[in-house]
């Protein structure tokens, strides 16, 4: 089994799409052997889990419009929250020297 829980996890939703499976949180949790409260407080982890269900449904519906846009403005808070952690390392570094 994979050691590391986001590649376990992307694996598993793989797997479960590509055999026609439904991607659900307590079916990832059973088959990487994550706990399903794991899943869900992870952000990165939960992430994966909701594009492979965003996938699932079909986006041209109107809730499948709004969760792809709630699951993009999560990805890219995500994205500005690391990006504002980087630039606040690279000042702190030009400060050494």
């Amino acid at each position: 089994m994979i050691d590391n829980p986001l590649l376990r996890v992307e694996q598993v939703c793989f797997d479960l799409t590509t055999t026609g499976h439904r991607v659900t949180f307590t079916a990832v949790a059973e088959a990487a052997q994550i706990a399903r409260g794991s899943l869900y407080r992870n952000k990165d982890l939960r992430a994966v889990i909701d594009e492979h269900r965003a996938r699932q449904t079909d986006a041209r519906t109107l809730t499948g419009l709004a969760t792809e846009v709630a699951h993009l403005r999560s990805v890219v808070e995500t994205l500005a929250a690391t990006v504002t952690k980087h630039e606040e390392r690279l000042r702190r570094l030009g400060n050494l020297t």
